[in-house]
């Protein structure tokens, strides 16, 4: 007797009410408001955020939804940025060409390191990836011909229309504009029969194999999309910081998107947008608390604070998780429970 595929660990996105779309109208006119109130300080953070929540989108698709652990995001972004540093370096292409070519370059050496997970996974598969991220952070450090080592490549800024976007408000619009359509494209498959083919491998692989789901096909497939997220994460992320050395792109950046995904929570295009958000602004304000109550108090908390930074950063992560393993996303749908529910009471 063949068991059916449980999915209901994550509920698909249904159609969007008039109030929803109402909503997201005014979150996307604040947020192309934001750099004309914001300090210029400010408006980098959501740039920098924009770029990790396409990066998680990424993740998000391969492990979220398909089960595929991987270690070895940041490579990836690695060879976005690369890309993109290249083709304007050598051949002089402009950001409209290399960004998109950031994420397939992406695509292909996904597709190429996520080979062994059609044979395994779990532990196993995070091996493999984890060896994808030291492959290819040697390739980025010793090819000097092209990336120049350790030095790194300068990247000009991207134009459009002839107009440069060299400074923080003007590239964070197209940022602001490849997050909103990457989002929506991501929902949308995950809506779609390659969505719910990945969720079937998640959930119990060989059972989906056979209810009649493509195994192999479906696995390349969340990698090459996966990747290509990363990638042209990279790519707009080589344009933002206008440089491109390996240090960018270390396991720390790997286990910074896996972290991202965690905390979020797996499975939820929502949860990829507030893990991220979480996982960049949370160092960012406890830096900005200590220096608040260290004014409060008259006393240099900065020093006692600053070396144990990590540290609290790591225990309020433990804490979260402990408190609530299905992530933000699920924390959010019970506040919006009970203001419904309070609404109508």
């Amino acid at each position: 007797m063949v068991s059916t595929v449980d999915t209901s660990r994550v509920s698909l996105p249904s159609g969007a009410s008039t109030g929803t779309w109402i909503w997201n109208g005014l979150l996307i006119a604040a947020l192309l408001a934001l750099p004309l109130v914001a300090p210029r300080y400010w408006i980098y953070f959501a740039g920098l955020l924009g770029i990790n929540i396409i990066a998680t989108h990424g993740l998000n698709i391969m492990m979220g939804y398909t089960g595929l652990l991987s270690l070895g995001h940041a490579a990836f972004v690695g060879v976005g940025a690369y890309t993109v540093a290249i083709l304007q370096t050598y051949f002089g292409l402009p950001f409209w060409i290399t960004v998109p070519m950031a994420g397939v370059s992406a695509a292909v050496i996904g597709v190429a390191f996520g080979l062994p997970s059609l044979r395994i996974r779990g532990l196993y598969l995070v091996i493999a990836t984890l060896a994808a991220q030291f492959i290819l952070t040697f390739v980025f450090v010793h090819w000097q011909s092209v990336t120049n080592g350790d030095v790194g490549l300068p990247v000009r800024p991207a134009t459009v229309f002839g107009y440069p976007l060299n400074n923080e408000t003007r590239i964070y619009y197209l940022i602001l504009a490849a997050v909103v359509f990457l989002t929506i494209f991501a929902r949308n498959v995950i809506k779609s029969r390659v969505g719910r083919a990945f969720i079937a491998i998640r959930e119990r692989d060989l059972t989906a194999q056979v209810l009649g789901v493509e195994i192999v096909t479906y696995k390349l497939i969340a990698f090459a999309l996966g990747s290509f997220y990363a990638g042209v994460a990279g790519g707009l992320l080589a344009y933002f910081n206008q440089f491109v050395n390996p240090e960018q792109f270390g396991l720390l950046l790997s286990v910074f998107f896996l972290s991202a995904v965690i905390v979020g929570g797996m499975g939820s295009i929502l949860g990829a947008i507030l893990g991220a958000a979480f996982m960049t602004l949370l160092p960012e304000i406890l830096r900005e608390s200590s220096l608040l109550f260290g004014e409060i108090l008259k006393v240099d908390l900065g020093t006692v604070l600053t070396p144990l930074r990590e540290t609290i950063f790591g225990l309020l992560m433990v804490a979260f998780l402990i408190l609530e393993p299905r992530g933000l996303a699920q924390l959010w749908k019970r506040a919006r429970q009970k203001f419904s529910s309070g609404k109508s009471g």
